[in-house]
């Protein structure tokens, strides 16, 4: 069964006493269903950008994988691609909208801290959005293997009237890989705000 992460919670990335190499960073979400004239409905499309930024140990940009840049130089970060829209209806189908994927023995050896954030590229409140959450599983963007750990950001009031958010990292302690849960709303308004709150704030 998956773990319901809390902010801050930290998790080894290991199964079965075996470190896990290949995880899935997957990002749900639902199209806003709003009610229209005469008792109909109308959908709202959602586009959330889920993006990761790889840092050094002097926590130096390295590398930026998001929808405009789908691969890392390195080849072992890689994104689903953008979805503008979240699933039709409001209806989860049981997949991420988008996920990215990371092959952990493929990095580069001054790769310490992969840190993975979401914004609202049309300023849509998180509030508004249906069942948005995060999870880590084993799979493929198309298959999910085993989750073992999920992150509930819908029903979190924190979230109330923002758009951007530093949703967890992996970071590296003697020479293994570990995940914390972040889970933070942030003030930012785009992306580029979001990555300079990440490195004033949530790199140590």
């Amino acid at each position: 069964m998956a773990i319901s992460l809390q902010k801050g919670q930290r998790i080894s990335l290991e199964k079965q006493g075996q470190s896990i190499q290949r995880i899935c960073v997957g990002v749900n979400w639902g199209a806003i269903v709003k009610k229209g004239w005469f008792g109909g409905t109308k959908q709202e499309d959602v586009d959330l950008d889920a993006s990761c930024a790889l840092f050094d140990e002097q926590n130096q940009l390295v590398d930026l994988v998001f929808f405009q840049h789908l691969r890392s130089a390195c080849g072992a970060v890689q994104h689903s691609g953008d979805d503008r829209e979240g699933d039709a209806g409001g209806e989860d189908d049981g997949l991420d909208n988008e996920v990215i994927t990371v092959n952990l023995p493929g990095l580069p050896a001054n790769v310490s801290t992969i840190v993975f954030v979401l914004n609202s590229f049309l300023e849509q409140d998180f509030k508004d959005i249906p069942y948005a959450h995060i999870r880590l599983y084993e799979g493929t963007p198309e298959r999910v293997d085993s989750e073992f750990a999920k992150l509930d950001v819908a029903n979190d009031p924190a979230f109330n009237g923002k758009v951007c958010m530093v949703m967890g990292k992996f970071y590296k302690k003697d020479g293994t890989w570990k995940f914390q849960a972040i889970g933070e709303p942030t003030s930012d308004r785009n992306l580029e705000g979001l990555l300079n709150t990440v490195v004033r704030s949530y790199l140590n």
